[in-house]
């Protein structure tokens, strides 16, 4: 690969990089706060190669329109840099010195000058879409929305101005996304939900922008986003079925009516603002009330919403210090009583952030302080207390208490970082989330309440020696406390790795996590002790310029209580022509827990427990997963890019018992140790809990599970002409669930293809039309 970059900004955190390889296949990439890529930058530039006895050379051709700089009279200076990647030796040649141990990339090119008289560029890319989507999926003949063959034309359009001073606005309008790769399957069985990265190219591109309280740190405790463009167009919140609904239709994504977004650099500044509209989603349903006769209707899903972020950033000492700024807002329309108590009606997150390095990047200070406000009914804002995130019901938490009445929730964030890069190197970070933050109207995260302190020092080595090429070793420390003052985690680790002349690596990394206490076993109820535990684990890889190279990856994790985890993920890369890449990876896991929350019941007599049980389960779960890919580059401007994972999991849930006393990890089994459990033909568990009838008896579902996916796309790709592209997509889903329990790989992988598919076929295209 040859790769051209520029700092067209000249601030020494931004470029545009350009790259080829001998074929002419290109990749852009644009990077931001000096080494962060997004890949998903597209531009509309061209390029030519040759490839002779002396080697190859590639000729550019970049209109300036697709870079970005302000208006300025006289000569302009650029950042500049040219690589060579040669991959018969893992090497990469730069022009402007240049080492990858994290002391700073852009800030390091060198300078481009006498550049006179460029003009800036009138900016304007308009690129219309038509696109058609063939639904053919199982269903139910009697079933009035019902369709076998379920056709939707679709047209909309994407446009791009330059502003002045280097902005750029970018909309759409009506955005299709049918191209874009299906997310993997999981079982979820925590209180938390599923994070999937966004992989839409809208809300990818310049999505750097948006990132706010990015500390730079080598090891941190939680993980929040403050903008998670994924809210943006989700699956509608309100379920459609119910009591007295025989049927339903319902989206299964919010429609984006439109978006609009500024990003860019005016000198000093760096700005991005963007705002999207979705409206109201509605589900036709067949309504059966008594002996009324059957009506078909309309029900809201969804409400009319407008998500809404603004972030700006300066910087200061040639970009060695930034400060900035960042403000989310979720407004949705709740004059539908649907939604009234269900949702909260608005959400606001705002706050400042810094980064300060020395002049070689060598030491960095890093922080940010943020706050949240969410209001709404007071039923939405209970529903917010009560929620996996914030638990303000725990009975023996004496620093909150849930308030039934309150129609807001306030809460903050900060952290501040100190870290070294270069050959020793290391970080410090101290991080306070209090119990009333909540960011998942426009942000994600999972739990908050807690204080956390991590450190991590290490050591590498970038020079080759006799026997490696390069290799390094680390130890971190992370301990947790909630607010009122319970350790929550406590973790000890250490590693290392190596890689060999031959090019190929291996590292390792051992850690022992302490007893603690846990403010989430219980979902709601009474602390409980977190058994200690240690864990182990191997990864690395073959000499990636082979034929077939592997990568692996395998842990083994094992607590005090009994239970224990496995993981081992093995994939094969095959590489039969410099145009195709083949990739396999099967990943087989096995968990055995002692303490699988199964649900909790109000009763008066269980007074040790605050007046509640808590029921949890051995379980045993076994998955098998296989990633495929395949990335197949017919030309430079023809591709096909095909994923499936095959997926099965198997948990089976056995010695259904009950939580005993706060801050420990004992049970009482029913049956045996406490009350007796029974189960009826149709699966469904009855427990006494003392065995006397005394204590009001309650039941559950057979919670055992077997699920077997299918999910996958083939993508044809053909770019026609420049910035416009043909989409030819097929995707397939098959999902089954039988409450077995037991994992049979035969069985439950041959079901799979028994099962009757959903195929989608989509036909898509865009026409660029700029200057």
């Amino acid at each position: 690969w040859v790769h051209l970059i520029i700092d067209s900004y000249h601030d020494r955190r931004t470029a545009f990089r350009f790259t080829v390889n001998p074929l002419g296949v290109k990749k852009d990439v644009y990077t931001s706060n000096d080494n962060q890529e997004d890949l998903n930058w597209d531009a509309v530039w061209d390029v030519a190669t040759r490839v002779d006895s002396l080697g190859w050379v590639a000729e550019y051709r970049i209109p300036f329109s697709q870079l970005r700089f302000g208006n300025q009279s006289g000569e302009r200076v650029w950042g500049f840099q040219v690589q060579r990647d040669i991959a018969r030796r893992q090497e990469r040649d730069t022009w402007s010195p240049w080492v990858p141990d994290g002391r700073g990339f852009v800030s390091r090119f060198g300078d481009l000058a006498g550049l006179v008289d460029v003009p800036t560029p009138e900016r304007l890319e308009f690129v219309p879409y038509a696109s058609t989507r063939l639904t053919r999926a199982p269903g139910n003949a009697a079933d009035p929305f019902f369709d076998a063959n379920d056709v939707k034309p679709s047209a909309g359009a994407d446009l791009r101005y330059g502003l002045p001073g280097g902005l750029t606005l970018t909309a759409t309008v009506n955005p299709d996304f049918g191209q874009v790769e299906v997310d993997p399957s999981v079982v979820n069985l925590s209180a938390f939900e599923t994070f999937f990265p966004e992989k839409r190219p809208f809300f990818l591109e310049g999505s750097d922008v948006f990132s706010f309280g990015q500390i730079v740190t080598q090891n941190d405790y939680g993980s929040q986003r403050y903008f998670y463009s994924r809210r943006i167009g989700r699956q509608p919140q309100r379920f459609a079925g119910g009591p007295g609904v025989a049927f339903f239709n319902a989206p299964d994504e919010t429609t984006i009516a439109a978006a609009a977004k500024v990003t860019g650099k005016n000198g000093p500044w760096t700005i991005g603002v963007i705002d999207a509209v979705t409206p109201e989603e509605k589900a036709d349903i067949l309504s059966v009330a008594g002996d009324e006769p059957a009506q078909r209707l309309t029900t809201p899903v969804e409400p009319l919403t407008n998500y809404f972020a603004g972030r700006v950033k300066r910087d200061f000492r040639k970009g060695a210090t930034v400060v900035g700024g960042m403000l989310t807002s979720t407004l949705r329309d709740d004059g539908d009583a649907v939604f009234e108590n269900l949702l909260r009606s608005s959400a606001t997150f705002g706050g400042i952030d810094f980064q300060a390095a020395n002049a070689g990047r060598q030491w960095i200070l890093s922080g940010f302080l943020a706050g949240s406000h969410v209001a709404g009914s007071a039923q939405a804002i209970a529903s917010t207390q009560l929620n996996s995130s914030h638990y303000y019901q725990r009975p023996d938490a004496d620093y909150i208490e849930l308030d039934s009445k309150r129609t807001s929730l306030d809460g903050h964030i900060g952290e501040l970082a100190l870290a070294k890069n270069g050959e020793w190197f290391g970080s410090l970070a101290i991080k306070q989330v209090s119990p009333g933050l909540e960011l998942n109207d426009m942000g994600f995260h999972g739990r908050v309440d807690y204080r956390a302190l991590s450190t991590i020092y290490g050591y590498q080595s970038l020079t080759a020696t006799k026997r490696f090429r390069d290799y390094g070793y680390y130890a971190y420390t992370n301990q947790t406390w909630n607010f009122g003052g319970d350790m929550i985690y406590n973790g000890l680790a250490a590693g290392g790795y190596w890689t060999f002349l031959n090019l190929w690596n291996i590292g390792w990394q051992g850690g022992y996590n302490p007893s603690v206490v846990s403010d989430r076993f219980t979902r709601g109820g009474p602390l409980a002790k977190g058994p200690a535990n240690w864990n182990f684990s191997i990864n690395g890889a073959s000499d990636n310029r082979k034929l077939i190279w592997f990568n692996y990856f395998t842990q083994y994790s094992r607590a005090e209580s009994g239970g224990d985890s496995r993981y081992l993920q093995v994939t094969a890369n095959i590489r039969p022509a410099s145009s195709l890449n083949l990739s396999f990876g099967p990943v087989l896991s096995g968990d055995r827990s002692t303490g699988q929350f199964v649900r909790s019941v109000g009763d008066p007599l269980a007074a040790t427990t605050y007046g509640r049980r808590y029921v949890f389960a051995n379980l045993n779960q076994t998955t098998l997963s296989m990633d495929t890919r395949v990335e197949w580059t017919f030309t430079p401007l023809l591709s096909l890019q095909v994923y499936a994972q095959p997926f099965v999991s198997a948990g089976r849930y056995s010695g259904f018992k009950e939580f005993e006393a706060p801050r420990t990890y004992d049970f009482a089994v029913y049956g045996r140790d406490r009350g007796t459990i029974a189960r009826d033909a149709s699966g469904v568990y009855t427990v006494d809990p003392d065995g006397s009838g005394a204590a009001p008896a309650f039941g559950f579902g057979d919670p055992n599970f077997n699920v077997r996916n299918l999910r996958g796309n083939a993508v044809l790709r053909w770019e026609y002409r420049p910035g416009s592209a043909l989409f030819v997509v097929w995707q397939q889903q098959r999902s089954g669930f039988e409450p077995i329990g037991d994992f049979e790989i035969g069985r439950d992988v041959g079901d799979i293809f028994r099962t009757v598919p959903t195929n989608v076929f989509l036909v898509k295209a865009t026409y660029w039309i700029g200057r």
